[in-house]
């Protein structure tokens, strides 16, 4: 995510670059996303993906890349106890923290597995999402068709991923920003997968694709926007990159904290949810 006054712990930041410039979602860095997820704006985000989803008493749902878990915790709510979830995730370490979080509840289960070979059955659920993971996988469309073949005729189907392209941040060095975000983009294997997600969901089977986009964007450098929460992270993981030097990278963060104290920070970006039925 291209997400000041905030300046968070070196131990922080760095567990934040080692998990998404190695993809190393471990235990440690599962600990440390616990403080973004409860942040304004993932909170925010939360509720919106919840509505567009519309879970149902009694329904049995899919969350591919639950990572820690949040999603499927509010959805065990949902669905009650005559419902359940199944959450998957590549990440075994993501997985024990969600387990841990719902411990005590007997209508979940957890499965290890790429998003692209997922370990369940045919026309097993009522409903599906994928939050902010499809952008990570090479073949996002095998993976779409993965969650068709798992939804039930009439399943539903959330999908929520970034257009990064649509990052709108003030800089006074424009050159560098450009730079900057470049070289973020390689974490990436799809930076603008929104832009194509609405076909990809046709050629997965899909039918009533619509899309609705939603804009995160703040004056303030706070870590409970995505704008300010991502600053180490992005300074972090562009180091090396794009001719994006160390000094390069501490004197962006560092344009940022004092476009804040003169009251000038800005940064908004798109997201993007889809949702779409598969056919009966």
């Amino acid at each position: 995510m291209r997400d000041g006054g905030f300046v968070p712990s070196p131990a922080w930041s760095g567990l934040y670059v080692r998990a998404v410039s190695q993809m190393a979602f471990d235990e440690r860095a599962a600990a440390q996303l616990d403080k973004l997820y409860a942040t304004r704006d993932v909170l925010r985000r939360r509720r919106l993906v919840r509505d567009a989803l519309a879970a149902q008493p009694a329904e049995r749902i899919l969350d591919v890349g639950c990572g820690p878990g949040f999603y499927v915790q509010e959805l065990l709510d949902e669905v009650g106890p005559a419902g359940s979830i199944v959450g998957v995730d590549a990440s075994a370490d993501m997985l024990a923290v969600a387990g841990r979080r719902c411990e005590g509840w007997a209508n979940v289960d957890f499965r290890q597995a790429d998003a692209t070979d997922l370990p369940v059955g045919e026309a097993e659920f009522d409903a599906a999402l994928s939050v902010q993971v499809l952008e990570y996988v090479d073949d996002a469309t095998r993976a779409l068709r993965e969650l068709h073949r798992a939804l039930k005729p009439g399943g539903r189907v959330v999908v929520w991923d970034v257009d990064w392209e649509t990052v709108s941040w003030h800089t006074e060095d424009r050159e560098r920003m450009a730079r900057v975000l470049e070289a973020w983009d390689e974490h990436l294997a799809h930076p603008s997968l929104p832009r194509t997600l609405a076909a990809r969901l046709g050629d997965a089977g899909f039918e009533s694709v619509q899309m609705e986009g939603h804009t995160f964007a703040t004056s303030e450098l706070t870590p409970e926007a995505y704008g300010g929460a991502m600053i180490p992270l992005i300074a972090g993981f562009a180091r090396g990159r794009r001719g994006v030097s160390d000094d390069d990278a501490a004197a962006w963060a560092e344009e940022q904290r004092a476009l804040q104290s003169r009251g000038e920070f800005y940064f908004a970006c798109i997201q993007v949810c889809f949702r779409a039925v598969k056919p009966i």
